[in-house]
């Protein structure tokens, strides 16, 4: 929290009183005190500062085109449900292709589709570095994703007690959130092949997400930005 300073005069022309100092000290210190105490306050400023950059609801596609085979279509796969919607709004197009796979006991071609962004689609193609982890823990870093919404702060519900985490203080912080979907999310067929941003449009206003916060020198930070 910002403290105010004052313009004091010379000293030949203002007498400052010891009290008045004194006073001056003790709200600094109180301030300063405020900013790292846990009150809904301060979370709210921490959460607005997150959400201000990480924030966008995206899907995970963080690499165009995409390429579904007709293997994929025939088995109901995620992109063979996704893509053909996507396109139907305008947001890919979709071209016959020939694409190269390799498995465990054989590789070749098969026949396919390769769908890429319309200027439409690319309006919602954040170029922005994301993180990702594998299946098996490691992390990998992408250079932007495909968004449907972006979230910002409805209101700080609650927070864990802070806890000693290698020296430093660590609480998860729940809140609920207001949405702003793309236009194209709030299609009935967009919302069934996405129905996790069905589930966060809905839930505007009520649904409790929670965000892990630590205690720095600059006061609680979202561990997401550190």
């Amino acid at each position: 929290m910002k403290v105010k300073t004052m313009n004091l005069k010379p000293l030949s022309k203002a007498l400052i009183s010891l009290a008045t100092l004194t006073g001056m000290l003790t709200l600094a210190a109180c301030n300063n005190k405020q900013s790292t105490e846990p009150t809904a306050e301060t979370f709210s400023k921490g959460m607005q500062a997150y959400l201000a950059q990480k924030g966008h609801l995206c899907l995970a596609k963080y690499t165009w085109p995409v390429e579904v085979t007709q293997a994929e279509f025939a088995i109901g796969g995620r992109n063979a449900l996704q893509m053909p919607v996507l396109q139907k709004l305008g947001l890919v197009s979709a071209s016959d292709v020939t694409i190269k796979y390799t498995g465990e006991d054989k590789s070749g071609v098969l026949p396919g589709k390769r769908y890429s962004l319309t200027p439409e689609g690319q309006k919602y193609f954040l170029k922005q570095d994301m993180i990702s982890q594998t299946s098996d823990g490691s992390k990998v870093t992408h250079h932007g994703d495909f968004c449907a919404a972006t979230l910002s702060l409805n209101q700080i519900v609650g927070w864990e007690p802070p806890r000693d985490d290698n020296g430093r203080k660590t609480t998860a912080v729940t809140y609920t959130y207001k949405i702003d979907p793309a236009p194209w999310a709030r299609d009935p067929e967009a919302q069934r092949v996405f129905p996790m941003v069905a589930r966060l449009i809905a839930g505007d206003g009520q649904m409790q997400l929670k965000e892990a916060f630590t205690l720095t020198d600059k006061g609680w930070i979202a561990n997401d930005l550190m």
